[in-house]
């Protein structure tokens, strides 16, 4: 609005200096910029990462497949959930020494992180495999697909914002170097004494 504003009000004044109407328009373009610009490269982005994240949870479905394992021994220690995807943060892991079949029907062992507290020998636990049996994480799921979609597009929408009105401040602090730099001109040009002129002194 202030744009607007200074806009109209430099229009026809006699006082208004090149600079003056200048930093207007820039504060106008700046305004659409900020205001149609950034919702629009905000949708643009979310919907490209909208398509990348949803095919790659798509696929990361179609090939992980969850496996049920069974506990040999306990290997000690318990570690704090590290995969980001997972309902609870809280959930902790027992490193153990298990056992399981890959999709193909292999059977497959090693130590791996069971979501059991206490394991015993013979525990069951659900283990996310690929397609060969080796250990991966859980898949992707739509939901959180969507919600890194939406957090990218208003990153893209904030950082769009930030960028216009930074070329914003540095045009304007440029427009008001430039009209010091004609003050000071104009102060040369009118010479040391100008303040006794006519005087006779």
């Amino acid at each position: 609005m202030r744009a607007l504003s200074g806009l109209w009000r430099w229009r026809h004044n006699p006082l208004r200096r090149t600079t003056d109407l200048a930093e207007a328009w820039v504060a106008l373009v700046a305004l659409l910029l900020i205001t149609v610009g950034a919702p629009v490269t905000g949708c643009l982005v979310g919907a490209s990462a909208q398509d990348s994240l949803q095919r790659s949870a798509r696929h990361q479905q179609h090939g992980r497949r969850l496996v049920t394992a069974v506990v040999v021994r306990a290997l000690g220690g318990t570690l704090p959930e590290t995969d980001p995807e997972t309902a609870s943060g809280r959930q902790t892991h027992s490193r153990v020494l298990a056992y399981w079949a890959a999709p193909d029907g292999t059977r497959r062992h090693g130590p791996v992180l069971a979501d059991l507290r206490t394991p015993h020998r013979g525990d069951h636990f659900g283990l996310w495999t690929d397609p060969h049996g080796r250990i991966t994480t859980r898949p992707l799921d739509s939901a959180t697909a969507t919600t890194h979609a939406v957090l990218a597009g208003l990153g893209a929408a904030l950082l769009t914002a930030a960028l216009v009105e930074t070329g914003r401040r540095l045009t304007v602090w440029r427009l008001v170097r430039r009209r010091y730099a004609r003050w000071d001109q104009a102060w040369d040009r009118a010479g040391p004494d100008w303040g006794k002129a006519g005087t006779g002194i």
